[in-house]
């Protein structure tokens, strides 16, 4: 009997799997592509130069069209956070330079918060599933570390959100990939970028006088000792749990 015109089953539903395997890699690997492009193309674009060069006109539009502009300040910056595009900070100063203090600082949360999302969700879709399940399957070591990590996932999601060292590009896409649960993601990411927020709105209220100074803003304010000092304490406060954790389990109640 001949088989010319016939798929064997096996390619029939290997097609659909790899299919589905390439649907749900397509947007990390979109971001990821992006993000190499952007960091080579608009490092000299996105800048507090470029903020100064169009300072009156991005003013004039703001009192035009308000509500235009918060949309497309709300856009724009979710753009630079999904595809960790430079200009994270000077997008943060301009909220504050734009909108002041208290509409800064709502803007910059909600943008780089909804940011964040989209990475953690287009991770999770692709590798993080593979992951997840490999980490669920896993002994030993592995299978302990999973353990405590579940036990301390939201004092360990805002530690990753408050110690200003991990990258905002990791602190999304490492809890994707460890499977945590993404309602404690968003909930720790709203809540934990808050105080770094609310620093550099601060400084992009004051920008207009640093810019008629000829001067650039001071983004090393983040590391004076009364800024770095209560974000540590909130690191402290966080990790305070999973420390009180492992003492109990080390002494068996």
């Amino acid at each position: 009997m001949s088989l010319l015109g016939k798929t064997p089953v096996g390619m029939d539903q290997a097609r659909p799997e790899t299919r589905n395997k390439l649907l749900r890699y397509a947007p990390l690997t979109a971001i990821l592509i992006v993000a190499v492009i952007g960091t080579f193309t608009l490092r000299d674009h996105l800048s507090f130069e470029t903020l100064r060069e169009n300072r009156e006109a991005l003013l004039a539009f703001r009192d035009a069209h308000y509500i235009l502009m918060s949309a497309a300040f709300i856009a724009l910056y979710f753009v630079v956070v999904v595809f960790s595009l430079p200009g994270a900070g000077v997008s943060s100063v301009t909220g504050g330079f734009l909108f002041g203090l208290a509409l800064g600082t709502t803007f910059n949360v909600l943008a780089a918060s909804l940011g964040a999302f989209a990475i953690f969700l287009a991770a999770r879709a692709g590798l993080g599933r593979a992951l997840t399940a490999k980490m669920a399957a896993s002994e030993g070591a592995l299978k302990k570390l999973n353990k405590r990590l579940r036990e301390n996932e939201i004092s360990v999601l805002f530690l990753l959100r408050l110690v200003p060292a991990v990258p905002f590009f990791v602190a999304n896409l490492l809890p994707a990939l460890v499977g945590v649960k993404f309602r404690n993601f968003a909930m720790t990411t709203v809540l934990g970028i808050i105080p770094g927020a609310l620093v550099f709105t601060w400084i992009g209220v004051g920008l207009g006088e640093v810019f008629d100074r000829g001067e650039n803003p001071d983004l090393s304010l983040l590391w004076e000792p009364q800024i770095i000092g209560p974000i540590l304490g909130l690191s402290a406060l966080a990790a305070l749990p999973i420390v009180l954790r492992a003492v109990r389990s080390r002494k068996g109640f």
